[in-house]
């Protein structure tokens, strides 16, 4: 086109730093302005005799490509457009192209002060409902116990014909004050065509919630009485769960079926291409000014009556195709823009993708699916979980799914899940390069699969009794539980070094002291629970962190011991504990609380960083970042259930390859509840290499488990000659006395020579025994004695 004044002025209103003569040339190979911007902001350097930068739409936005201009490298550093309409119109045929990433966050990093927070409309509802939602969900949990409701799944009902103030009708009122956070929530994160609705209507028939009408209550249809509520019947209990699992099913393939079809059946990426080829052909809206001279009756009936020729319609559908598209990718972009400000962050973003496995799939889903792409990107599915997101009490990592009252998840299929965690970690298993597929079991099927674990278990080795367990000392019942024996060890990190880090996480909740029982079960319906005779979970964790630091001091030759941190609701530092000072430091542990691992996960990667700050550095957003140098952390974590979080943690552990953990869950005698949780833990240490676990129910033998653990921590095969050798108190040497039938050492004095056989003392002499070290603990035997 011929450029005007008004066009480059336009051009330069759109483009701010350019000059009439670069205008002018952008403006003289494009049909129009619109045209001419994209060209230049596709690569300002087009006429400046310099090999336009390219980069592969297949690619993920966050892979480094060849570097851009420096001017154009600081807007997109900085995330500062010139006006809204040239930040839509930023890189608008492909991906942007990211300069090389530095080695470290140097002075082109954005700092903590100076980072602007991004956000949007997830983002935003996320911050809304934090606030209440770890309220509710205890107040939940109160009144269920207050009731003896024991089934997570099922809320209580009470109706009467009078104003009632009990705790439900009161959790009942707030669920209703809550009903804009769940509409605003849904509208958040619904894709296209979706519908919200909620589970606080009175009747049935005219209801938007499926649930409400396609699934039987788990009450039947009995009636409460004024004097109490009602109670939950196992067999209607157990219809609900079938006819749940169903509607899951198929709402949840319609779901995904539809997202699907709203997908762009063309790269979005190659839109102004496209539609320049189709106006070519003549496909698109007519730019010729000349038309024919005669009009017949019809045509011009049909242009007063504003109806569309069978070509105009198809201009006209095609130009709202190509606009829709547009939108998409202006939004696509923006928002990688806005989360991935300057190269440190691409950089980070980058290594977590490859380090999980799915960088591939993410760069084909952004190529191939990119309304579901940019679904996911606004809900940080792309990115390491933002280190701010692990002190809150609740974050968008912690929100509750509940299809029957109507809290949505994240992607299309988010029906059957239990949380966001847990959505978005099977959604990452899902999307790895090179693994099968892995579908979350039903509720039936859990505990099923549970139930077949349970009846594996076999009488441990009788090699491993020991008279001092503490289910021995405890407790007149001999014997050990039967326990379900650990896979293979699969040898994948390096064994061991020097420089390794050994940490103890160890779990203080409020279950930790309770007397343990096991649920009963009618159907699927728990009833109430049983006690069993084991000791406590406590009482079993200090015998295995006693035994595991006094074999860790020989080993490693430490006899300062290791750090021991606690986690409940909160997460506390105890100090380091060996075998002189344990006792004092166990009685400094205040048992109480809820399971929230990641309280002390943080913790303890705060404690690990700061002792070797010189090889790592620190992200505003992501926290630590493990450089080349910095030491293997081998860390042993304690629990006795599935924390509130746990899936939380096991989708962190997946980015990390600076950390084994080695997981003892310590469970019930015939609890399936226990067993569930280990086929969890068994799902993730398959796909997560740094991750393995043992587990122990009831009288557990304390020297078998504490084996087993060793070779996991360790990294080899821990013989049990080498085990027995580090079972002993540390700095003491074993007991060693020499056989008869071997001569004396040559050095040994004449009258210290032993006599013959049959004249040997039976006792020991006790002027020959050493003194022991005053620092030892006077409860063990001597070191060694002389034989006379």
């Amino acid at each position: 086109m011929h450029p005007s004044k008004a066009n480059i002025d336009d051009f330069m209103a759109f483009a701010p730093g350019t000059d009439a003569g670069t205008a002018a040339l952008f403006l003289e190979t494009a049909n129009s302005v619109n045209e001419a911007v994209n060209q230049y902001y596709d690569n300002p350097h087009k006429h400046a005799r310099r090999p336009p930068s390219s980069m592969s739409s297949i690619r993920s936005p966050v892979t480094p490509v060849t570097p851009v201009s420096p001017s154009l490298a600081m807007t997109t550093r900085n995330s500062i457009s010139p006006t809204p309409i040239a930040e839509t119109r930023m890189r608008a045929n492909s991906p942007p192209p990211y300069p090389s990433p530095p080695l470290s966050t140097g002075s082109v990093s954005v700092t903590g002060s100076q980072r602007r927070a991004h956000t949007n409309g997830v983002t935003e509802a996320a911050k809304i409902r934090a606030r209440d939602e770890q309220e509710m969900q205890n107040m939940l949990q109160t009144v269920q116990q207050s009731f003896h409701i024991y089934n997570s799944e099922i809320e209580p009902e009470h109706e009467t014909d009078y104003a009632c103030n009990c705790l439900l009708h009161r959790y009942m009122q707030r669920k209703m004050n809550r009903l804009g956070v769940l509409e605003l929530w849904s509208k958040a994160v619904m894709y296209p065509g979706e519908k919200h609705y909620h589970d606080c209507s009175q009747g049935r028939l005219f209801s938007k919630n499926p649930y409400q009408t396609l699934v039987v209550s788990p009450y039947g249809f009995s009636t409460s009485s004024i004097y109490g509520v009602q109670r939950p019947d196992p067999h209607y209990h157990a219809k609900s769960i079938h006819q749940t699992i169903d509607l899951n099913n198929s709402l949840n393939a319609k779901a995904q079926a539809a997202v699907d079809a709203m997908e762009p059946s063309f790269k979005i990426w190659e839109v102004d291409q496209l539609q320049s080829s189709m106006s070519n052909i003549g496909i698109g809206p007519s730019t010729d000014g000349d038309h024919p001279s005669g009009k017949s009756k019809r045509a011009s009936l049909k242009k007063a009556l504003s109806i569309k020729s069978s070509e105009e319609k198809i201009a006209s559908r095609t130009s709202k195709i190509f606009s829709e598209a547009r939108e998409l990718r202006d939004a696509i972009l923006k928002e990688e823009a806005g989360r991935w400000p300057d190269p440190e962050d691409r950089r980070i973003v980058s290594m977590y993708q490859d380090k999980v496995g799915m960088a591939q799939r993410i760069a084909d889903l952004r190529e191939r699916s990119p309304l579901q792409y940019l679904h996911l990107l606004r809900a940080g599915y792309f990115e390491p979980i933002p280190v701010e997101w692990a002190r809150q009490v609740s974050n968008p990592l912690k929100f509750s799914i509940d299809a029957s009252v109507g809290w949505r998840g994240i992607t299309p299929a988010w029906r059957g899940f239990e949380d966001t965690a847990e959505e978005r970690l099977y959604w990452v298993l899902n999307h790895r390069q090179g693994d099968r597929a892995r579908l979350k079991p039903d509720p039936i099927s859990a505990l099923s699969m549970a139930r077949a674990r349970m009846a594996q278990a076999v009488a441990p080795p009788p090699a491993y009794y020991a008279a001092d367990d503490t289910c021995h000392l405890q407790n007149n019942y001999g014997g050990y539980s039967n326990q379900v024996m650990p896979p293979q060890l699969q040898h994948f990190d390096a064994p061991e070094q020097s420089t390794d880090d050994t940490m103890i996480l160890l779990d203080v909740s409020g279950s930790m002291d309770f007397q343990p029982r096991r649920p009963v079960y009618n159907q699927y319906l728990i009833t109430g629970y049983s006690q069993s005779t084991q000791p406590k979970n406590k009482e079993l964790a200090r015998a295995i962190v006693r035994r595991f630091t006094d074999a860790m001091s020989n080993h490693d030759q430490n006899w300062s011991g290791y750090e021991l941190i606690t986690f409940s609701s909160q997460a506390e530092y105890i100090g380091v504990v060996n075998h002189w000072n344990f006792d004092e430091m166990w009685r400094n542990i205040r048992f109480g609380g809820r399971t929230r691992v990641m309280t002390g996960w943080q913790r303890i990667k705060e404690q690990h960083f700061q002792k070797h700050s010189q090889t790592a550095t620190y992200h505003p957003v992501y926290g630590w970042q493990a450089g080349p140098q910095t030491p293997m952390l081998r860390l042993l974590l304690l629990l006795d259930g599935e924390a509130s979080d746990m899936d939380e943690f096991e989708l962190d552990l997946l980015g990390l390859s600076w950390v084994h953990i080695t997981i003892f869950l310590i469970g019930v005698d015939g609890c399936p509840h226990h067993h569930r949780h280990a086929n969890e833990l068994q799902r993730i240490s398959e796909v997560n290499p740094h991750v393995s676990f043992v587990d122990a129910q009831g009288n557990a033998p304390e020297r078998f488990i504490t084996h087993e653990l060793l070779k996991r921590h360790l990294g080899y095969e821990l013989s049990m000659t080498e085990f027995e050798e580090l079972e002993h108190a540390p700095g003491v040497p074993r007991r060693a006395e020499l056989p008869a039938h071997e001569p004396p050492p040559p050095n040994l004095p004449e009258l210290e020579q032993p006599p013959p056989l049959g004249e040997r003392l039976p006792v020991e002499l006790p002027s020959h025994e050493p003194t022991l070290p005053p620092r030892l603990s006077m409860e063990l035997p001597p070191p060694y004695s002389a034989t006379a």
